[in-house]
């Protein structure tokens, strides 16, 4: 049997805070001194107060010894000597539930809600394309070709792009990002996230199940789905699992197979389901190059509904690799090629940084084509 104490599974370090290097909505980032030296240390307010420089912190260090790419970070467990105040206001939904921050939040489907009477009926969101991707770095790509489509049906000009420093010019669809617990749990995290949000590529975030700290909580993606669309007026829904996902190299072991789940949960509501597929030219892993074996995994086993499989159209041998091994999907779902020209420019005004397992736009360009050309193709779903 097996069987693992607290020891076993938590690196505790006490350590004292030295100065915010930056913030951002739910989250701040902090130098912190712990025996082993100087670290970077993460911080969420809501959950734990805000941390000040020489204030001292119990710290969870675990991310940070193991190197982990996405979440290398200490993360702030609490500030023993200036505990926040207590919650206030209506909320019974407890995420991250028989954690040591089991956080109570105020779900939209939950009787003391206002939208509680909107979703207490719900059972559509009246054919709503519903993006699927893999990963969280697919996200600003999928919005940036999804505006850049409108952008073009509607005629605009593209005059005061400013480098993505302000909204898309011209109008665009409301978009809501729903965000499933395959990743990273509190929705904070994601400084991506908190841009788009600030300049209006979001109409807001829905973090559901264990998930957290988005705009909307919901207790599943169904009802975050319906959430998306009926609280917030999305026209379209992104769902991809937040930063940080979790895989084994095994075909079944991987975060990712959620996307599966939720094509099948955008067709159940009678949404139109688009699943962009996860590409790469840059990673060396063979069962990542080309079209992962996540998205052949996810949406050839897990999703039994049908989808639009969105197949970018690239060029060369390796369009020509991603066209054959794409084709493994067309048993159960309808795959349309979207071409991607003129989407490097769309991609090159994103208003966050692109970046795919640390590596950027041109470092793997087709994998940002890729989610981009999902978006171009949902904008013509809203024609």
């Amino acid at each position: 049997m097996l069987n693992a104490t607290l020891c076993d599974v938590i690196r505790w370090r006490k350590g004292e805070v030295l100065r915010v290097r930056r913030e951002w909505p739910g989250a701040m980032e902090l130098d912190v001194t712990v025996p082993e030296g100087e670290c970077r240390a993460l911080a969420y307010p809501p959950l734990v107060g805000r941390p000040e420089p020489g204030d001292t912190v119990l710290l969870n260090t675990t991310a940070l010894a193991m190197g982990l790419g996405t979440g290398g970070y200490a993360m702030v467990v609490a500030v023993p000597d200036r505990l926040p105040q207590d919650p206030s206001g209506p909320g019974h939904l407890v995420k991250a539930r028989y954690t040591p921050l089991q956080a109570t939040v105020l779900g939209a489907d939950e009787q003391d809600s206002p939208h509680h009477r909107i979703l207490r009926d719900a059972d559509s969101i009246d054919g709503m394309p519903v993006i699927v991707a893999d990963l969280h770095s697919a996200l600003p790509a999928v919005l940036c070709g999804l505006f850049d489509a409108a952008r073009s049906a509607s005629g605009s000009s593209g005059a005061g792009d400013g480098g993505g420093d302000v909204p898309w010019p011209g109008p665009h669809p409301r978009v809501a990002y729903v965000m499933p617990d395959g990743g990273a749990l509190p929705a904070w995290f994601s400084m991506s996230c908190a841009r788009l949000r600030e300049l209006d590529w979001l109409c807001g975030v829905v973090t559901t199940g264990q998930a957290f700290g988005g705009d909307v909580e919901a207790v599943t993606l169904h009802t975050g789905l319906l959430a998306a669309r009926h609280v917030l007026g999305a026209d379209v829904a992104v769902v991809a699992q937040g930063p940080g996902n979790l895989g084994t190299g095994t075909r079944w072991g991987f975060s990712g197979v959620s996307a599966g789940e939720a094509v099948n949960a955008a067709a159940v509501l009678g949404g139109r389901p688009v699943a962009a597929l996860r590409v790469s030219e840059g990673d060396q892993r063979e069962r990542h190059l080309g079209v992962s074996h996540h998205s052949l995994t996810a949406y050839g086993r897990v999703a039994l509904a049908r989808a639009q499989v969105v197949v970018p159209e690239l060029p060369g041998e390796f369009g020509g690799r991603v066209a054959g091994q794409a084709r493994a999907l067309a048993a159960r779902h309808e795959l349309v090629g979207v071409p991607v020209d003129g989407l490097y420019e769309a991609l090159r005004r994103s208003p966050v940084r692109l970046s795919t397992m640390g590596r950027g736009l041109d470092e793997d360009l087709a994998c940002f084509l890729a989610s981009a050309a999902a978006g171009r193709h949902a904008a013509s779903l809203l024609a």
